[in-house]
């Protein structure tokens, strides 16, 4: 553990580590030549009677109290900032490294326990340290200090008082395995805390409708009950050791007593031999205490260690190829050869076969559960096949680098992702190449000017958490903004317009079809009215593509197209046959031109070819 720690995020800061230690040294000499100075303080002026020497040994002590006091802020001082620094790096570390992780990791581990990672684990680990380095470097020397003065009076003295230390060995080596293991379980709970407190802030609307305040205060309640019981059990563990030691001394200070109480009665031993002894002893004390509390300390250190290597020991096995092969840089066709997919004994694709023309809509409907959003996550990376391949042209998407293939792909979906900050920066993502008045086009062409005005600062308004100030028909214009925005040659629309109202899905669904153009564009739909126009309707039913055709070959074949079709269109709608279904398509209805027009400008041309 210490050479990882070591290694990793203490080495950098080893000047500062350095100067402190240095300082440390100073602070922990201190103690032993303060209780040096209580021999000539009774011998010399309380017993000798000599004025002169009471100004020498006040103004020393005097001396040394101000050298501690500075030494120890300044110590404290450093030692935070190398902590908080090396926190920070820690923390930004294993974030980025949980970012690298595939989704099966993140499906495994709920966002409350990776918060807990890295938030409570690093936290734990730096508050520890912290302690430790301080016990080794101010407190060992202090020690060190103080029996030599304790020695340098009288050896014999000090072998007595030390008399019980040896048998302090074997109940600490207990001790230490004992309180790894409950603060490991501390851990653990604080993690099942935080998850709880995700899972009830993010679904309180549905905690609220449904009356489970109580339910889930419960829950919480006995998590919190764990944790007290957890955390009292390892601060035992960690108190054990320094209460031990406080036994053995009070033993070693009576043995002391007794014996040197003879030697001073005899005229051996002076009171200001005695005092300068007992006060070595007395001051080491505290410090003994605090390095037999290092034990537990190191053991907490190590829970929180083991805990935050485990993460960095898992590897992304969704990675790019040593030797990638270039990617497309037109809209390229898409290619689906026997594609086998599992989630554990659950199969999701079962042979899926497909091919989407370039620069052309293909549109997948089926039940819930057919494997249409599978498609979608075989085909950018978030998940490899088991059996089966997934081609851009003739280049499989395995053989890409991974943020070169994701690069090619817009998504639009029905949950878009908003994150809180401003509303520019959620269009923008980090962006910094595009000008204000491409950012305009892109706005009045995702139709995110027209609730612009409502907004208190127009585009730095906070959207809120998860986007929680906006509409589910505005965040959806976001995400569209933000395809208009990326301009890829691989358009993914997942329900892009299903939380729009008529109107506005119209206009929407206008500009979809004009970005659609010259794209490779797959579309996952439940509606079906939304995908009657696509080039190609791909069937999908319990992980295989059952059928293919236009809109109106489906319907014409029968079979689960038409099934589905019939169901969402007979019951208080009117079904219109294909023959009369085919009106003009809405773009090329004249709000559709307007909006053809800006898009052209936008992208500065008419067609996409």
């Amino acid at each position: 553990m210490a050479a990882w720690l070591w290694s990793g995020y203490l080495r950098e800061h080893l000047p500062l580590i350095l100067v402190a230690s240095v300082i440390m040294v100073i602070e922990g000499s201190t103690l032993g030549i303060m209780s040096y100075m209580t021999k000539p303080m009774f011998d010399d002026v309380f017993i000798g009677g000599d004025m002169g020497s009471l100004w020498v040994v006040g103004l020393i002590i005097l001396g040394l109290f101000v050298l501690r006091a500075i030494t120890s802020v300044t110590h404290r001082v450093i030692l935070k900032r190398i902590a908080e620094k090396s926190a920070a790096k820690l923390r930004t570390r294993l974030m980025g490294h949980l970012m690298t992780l595939d989704m099966a990791f993140h499906q495994s581990y709920s966002p409350g326990t990776l918060i807990e990672r890295v938030q409570g684990d690093v936290q734990a680990l730096g508050q520890v340290w912290t302690g430790i380095i301080t016990g080794l470097g101010r407190d060992v020397i202090a020690v060190i200090w103080l029996f030599g003065v304790a020695m340098y009076i009288d050896w014999l003295w000090t072998v007595v008082a030390l008399v019980g230390i040896p048998l302090l060995v074997a109940p600490s080596l207990m001790v230490q395995g004992y309180v790894r293991r409950k603060a490991r379980a501390a851990r653990e709970v604080s993690a099942s805390m935080s998850t709880r407190l995700d899972e009830v802030f993010h679904g309180i609307m549905p905690i609220k409708l449904n009356g489970l305040e109580r339910y889930q205060q419960g829950r919480y309640d006995r998590l919190n009950d764990t944790r007290v019981a957890t955390e009292t059990q390892a601060a035992l563990g960690q108190a054990l050791i320094p209460g031990l030691i406080d036994i053995m001394t009070g033993i070693g200070f009576l043995g002391v007593l007794f014996f040197a109480g003879s030697e001073i009665v005899a005229g051996e031993k002076t009171v200001g031999d005695f005092m300068a002894f007992f006060t070595a002893m007395a001051l080491a004390f505290d410090p003994l205490r605090r390095l037999g509390n290092l034990s537990g300390l190191w053991q907490a250190a190590a829970a929180a260690v083991e805990r935050i290597r485990e993460l960095f020991d898992i590897r992304p096995t969704l990675t790019s190829p040593a030797r990638p092969k270039a990617a497309p840089q037109a809209a390229p066709s898409i290619r689906f050869e026997d594609v086998h997919l599992s989630y554990g004994d659950l199969p999701v694709l079962r042979g899926a076969r497909f091919v989407a023309e370039r620069g052309q809509t293909t549109a997948l409907v089926g039940a819930s559960g057919a494997g249409k959003s599978t498609v979608f996550n075989v085909l950018t990376r978030l998940v490899d096949p088991s059996a089966g391949r997934v081609l851009l042209d003739d280049t499989p998407v395995d053989a890409l680098d991974v943020d070169h293939l994701r690069n090619l792909v817009s998504t639009v979906a029905q949950d878009a992702a908003l994150f809180d900050e401003s509303l520019r920066d959620n269009i923008l993502l980090g962006r910094t190449d595009v000008d204000e008045a491409h950012l305009q086009r892109v706005l009045k062409a995702a139709h995110v000017s027209d609730f612009l005005p409502k907004l208190s600062n127009g585009l730095d308004t906070p959207v809120g958490p998860r986007g929680s100030n906006l509409s589910g028909g505005q965040r959806q214009r976001v995400a569209i903004a933000r395809a208009l925005l990326r301009d890829t040659p691989i358009l993914l629309l997942d329900e892009a317009t299903s939380a729009l109202d008529t109107k506005s899905e119209a206009i929407v669904q206008a500009a979809l079809d004009r970005l659609a153009e010259g794209r490779t564009t797959l579309v996952i739909a439940h509606r079906l009215s939304t995908v009657r126009n696509a080039h190609k309707i791909l069937v999908m039913d319990k992980g295989e593509v059952v059928d293919a055709g236009t809109h109106d070959e489906l319907l014409a074949r029968g079979g689960h197209y038409a099934d589905l079709y019939r169901l969402q269109f007979k019951e208080g709608r009117q079904v219109v046959e294909p023959a009369d279904t085919h009106p003009r398509p809405i773009r090329d209805k004249a709000p559709v031109r307007a909006a053809r027009g800006i898009l052209a400008r936008l992208f500065g041309r008419d067609d996409r070819t």
